[in-house]
Protein backbone atom coordinates (compact mmCIF):
# COMPACT_ATOMS: atom_id res chain seq x y z
CA UNK A 1 0.00 0.00 0.00
CA UNK A 2 1.58 3.26 -0.85
CA UNK A 3 1.92 6.00 1.38
CA UNK A 4 -0.80 8.75 1.74
CA UNK A 5 0.06 12.23 2.21
CA UNK A 6 -1.62 14.81 5.10
CA UNK A 7 -4.52 16.82 3.37
CA UNK A 8 -5.49 19.66 4.52
CA UNK A 9 -8.95 21.44 4.03
CA UNK A 10 -9.79 25.37 4.52
CA UNK A 11 -12.88 26.77 5.65
CA UNK A 12 -13.33 30.38 6.60
CA UNK A 13 -16.06 33.22 7.34
CA UNK A 14 -15.95 36.50 9.05
CA UNK A 15 -13.32 35.95 12.05
CA UNK A 16 -13.71 32.43 11.96
CA UNK A 17 -11.24 30.36 10.27
CA UNK A 18 -10.65 26.57 9.98
CA UNK A 19 -8.23 23.60 8.98
CA UNK A 20 -8.52 20.67 9.28
CA UNK A 21 -5.68 18.09 8.22
CA UNK A 22 -6.42 14.65 7.50
CA UNK A 23 -3.91 11.64 7.78
CA UNK A 24 -3.50 8.19 8.38
CA UNK A 25 -0.43 7.20 10.51
CA UNK A 26 0.65 7.83 13.72
CA UNK A 27 3.83 9.17 12.20
CA UNK A 28 1.74 12.24 10.50
CA UNK A 29 -0.04 12.81 13.63
CA UNK A 30 3.25 12.80 15.20
CA UNK A 31 4.31 15.40 13.16
CA UNK A 32 1.24 17.31 12.82
CA UNK A 33 1.33 17.98 16.89
CA UNK A 34 5.00 18.84 16.64
CA UNK A 35 4.23 21.43 14.21
CA UNK A 36 1.13 22.61 15.94
CA UNK A 37 3.59 23.25 19.15
CA UNK A 38 6.22 25.04 17.47
CA UNK A 39 3.73 27.19 15.43
CA UNK A 40 1.70 28.12 18.66
CA UNK A 41 4.53 29.09 20.97
CA UNK A 42 4.99 31.55 18.26
CA UNK A 43 1.41 32.65 17.77
CA UNK A 44 -0.77 33.36 21.26
CA UNK A 45 -3.73 33.66 19.18
CA UNK A 46 -6.89 31.25 21.50
CA UNK A 47 -7.86 28.37 19.74
CA UNK A 48 -9.83 24.76 19.61
CA UNK A 49 -7.44 21.91 18.52
CA UNK A 50 -10.12 18.62 18.15
CA UNK A 51 -9.54 15.11 16.66
CA UNK A 52 -12.45 13.39 14.60
CA UNK A 53 -12.99 10.89 11.55
CA UNK A 54 -13.95 11.36 8.43
CA UNK A 55 -16.46 9.21 6.36
CA UNK A 56 -13.46 7.60 4.91
CA UNK A 57 -12.09 6.44 7.73
CA UNK A 58 -9.01 8.88 7.73
CA UNK A 59 -8.63 10.54 11.39
CA UNK A 60 -9.04 14.55 11.19
CA UNK A 61 -7.26 17.00 13.13
CA UNK A 62 -9.05 20.63 12.83
CA UNK A 63 -7.20 23.88 14.32
CA UNK A 64 -10.35 26.40 14.58
CA UNK A 65 -9.91 30.01 15.24
CA UNK A 66 -12.81 32.38 16.42
CA UNK A 67 -12.89 36.04 16.99
CA UNK A 68 -9.74 36.34 14.55
CA UNK A 69 -10.27 40.12 13.91
CA UNK A 70 -6.41 40.46 12.33
CA UNK A 71 -6.91 37.56 9.99
CA UNK A 72 -3.78 35.99 12.09
CA UNK A 73 -4.82 32.71 11.57
CA UNK A 74 -3.75 32.68 7.46
CA UNK A 75 -0.07 33.34 8.48
CA UNK A 76 -0.25 30.59 10.69
CA UNK A 77 -2.35 28.18 8.16
CA UNK A 78 0.56 28.79 6.31
CA UNK A 79 3.70 28.29 8.07
CA UNK A 80 2.26 24.98 9.35
CA UNK A 81 1.27 23.84 5.63
CA UNK A 82 4.77 24.77 4.65
CA UNK A 83 5.99 23.17 7.87
CA UNK A 84 4.03 19.51 6.83
CA UNK A 85 4.98 20.16 3.07
CA UNK A 86 1.63 20.38 2.28
CA UNK A 87 1.60 21.93 -1.52
CA UNK A 88 -1.65 22.42 -1.82
CA UNK A 89 -4.90 22.90 0.30
CA UNK A 90 -9.09 22.69 -0.90
CA UNK A 91 -11.17 25.19 -0.49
Amino acid sequence: MAATCIDADYKGEERYTKISLAYDTDEQYKEINAALAKIHEEHKLDRSVYLTTGSNGRKIIVVEYHDDYDREAGEIFEKLMKMLKIEQCNL
